[in-house]
């Protein structure tokens, strides 16, 4: 922690005091302070960015709000703690706002400053340091010669995100990610090679793959007893082809599986852009047996028509409502809400991007049963996955 620089926006001079004088207690050696927008954005630029900023947001003169959208123009900060006195709606505005702008939200400090409450928030800052970010940017991606080497050398890997019971922590199936095992760049996300598949219409040459992962992996399992849903993203352009449903129903029967094995999730915006004749395919999956999920629920603004036309099975709730449930009360109606609808719908509900206790304990209290995040495990490759799954009860397919 001690590495990391902050700079500490406060108008009131005794309150800019106590933050930094908290702020050394707690180790950290590079420090900088401003009483306006304007001060700490010449700060910036003299010490090249910092990592974090504790910003106030009203102040005479730039207030913190333009001195946030300066700051993320210039890339002179990474992640943002708030400390202001604001009503609760300006301050979920806020971070929204922070977050649009591309910079890390690391949480509200509030006043006065408690050096326990800001030792935690500052630990969740993970970027790298400025110029370390800075420089990878300079990085090539991956050619379209390589992506093409990949796919024919089987570099592409199926990794698996757990989904758990929250409150038996039985895990409940996963989602199907996919991840580049490159030779000379190592393990790569999918921000290095999905678009560029996308522009170049590899996306279904990529699930195929995947797919037949996932079936091999399900097979070994069920040789040893044990089963696992597993979840795979569609694309639009891939519901428009008539043979999606009979090539994934020659799948299953070359592996000797069943559909209820397999869910696929798509989002919204998918659905909106698919033509009608995605319907179609929709309907010959589910009467594989194979689960259909909403991603991304909440997103977008005709997820209720949506629900109510196409045979889903599953709701995946948006992870923008678990990152607001602590520190904004209407999330918790609106999951409350769609944990009713799932359950009047005779759906799954399943709670995407928890990452705390604190957001675990308030979701069992508002009804829900199943989620995903990094409180529960990250993407990880088969074998990882199968270490996980052989020391965890599996509720079977859901």
């Amino acid at each position: 922690m001690k590495n990391f620089s902050i700079l500490v926006l406060e108008d009131e001079p005794f309150q800019r005091l106590i933050a930094v004088t908290g702020l050394r207690q707690l180790g950290l050696e590079q420090i900088h302070e401003a009483a306006d927008g304007a001060a700490a954005l010449a700060r910036l630029n003299a010490c090249d960015g910092v990592d974090i900023v504790i910003c106030d947001l009203r102040m005479a003169g730039m207030d913190g709000l333009a001195f946030l959208r300066h700051a993320s123009q210039a890339g002179t900060v990474r992640s943002v703690i708030l400390s202001s006195e604001v009503e609760p709606e300006l301050r979920q505005a806020t971070i929204s706002m922070i977050r649009c702008l591309g910079l890390n939200f690391l949480g509200d400090l509030g006043k006065p400053f408690d050096m326990g409450r800001a030792a935690n928030l500052i630990a969740r800052h993970t970027p790298p340091p400025l110029e370390t970010a800075r420089n990878q940017e300079f990085i090539d991606p991956p050619s379209l010669d390589e992506i093409f080497r990949g796919l024919e050398q089987g570099e592409f890997e199926a990794w698996f995100q757990p989904k758990f019971h929250l409150e038996s922590k039985a895990m409940q199936g996963a989602e199907v990610l996919a991840r580049w095992r490159h030779p000379q760049r190592g393990v790569l996300p999918p921000s290095q090679f999905l678009p560029a598949m996308e522009v170049h219409g590899l996306i279904d040459r990529l699930f195929w793959q995947l797919l037949a992962q996932g079936l091999t992996l399900q097979q070994d399992l069920a040789r040893h007893g044990q089963r696992v849903n597993l979840a795979f993203n569609l694309q639009p352009q891939q519901l428009s082809d008539q043979d999606l449903a009979d090539r994934v129903g020659r799948a299953l029967a070359g592996a000797g599986l069943p559909g209820e094995g397999l869910t696929f999730e798509l989002t919204e915006t998918g659905l909106l852009e698919a033509p009608a004749a995605s319907l179609e395919s929709l309907v010959r999956l589910r009467l594989l047996g194979c689960g259909l999920a909403m991603d991304d629920f909440g997103a977008g603004y005709s997820s209720l028509d949506r629900l109510c036309e196409l045979p889903f099975s599953q709701i995946k709730l948006d992870a923008a409502f678990v990152r607001k449930l602590i520190n904004q009360p209407r999330s918790g109606a609106i999951i409350s809400s769609a944990v009713a609808l799932a359950d009047a719908m005779d759906m799954t509900l399943v709670v995407e991007g928890v990452e705390t206790a604190e957001q675990r304990e308030r979701l069992v209290s508002l009804g829900c049963r199943v989620a995903q995040g990094y409180l529960f495990a990250r993407p990880q490759n088969r074998d990882d996955f199968c270490t996980l799954l052989s020391s965890t009860f599996t509720a079977g397919s859901h």
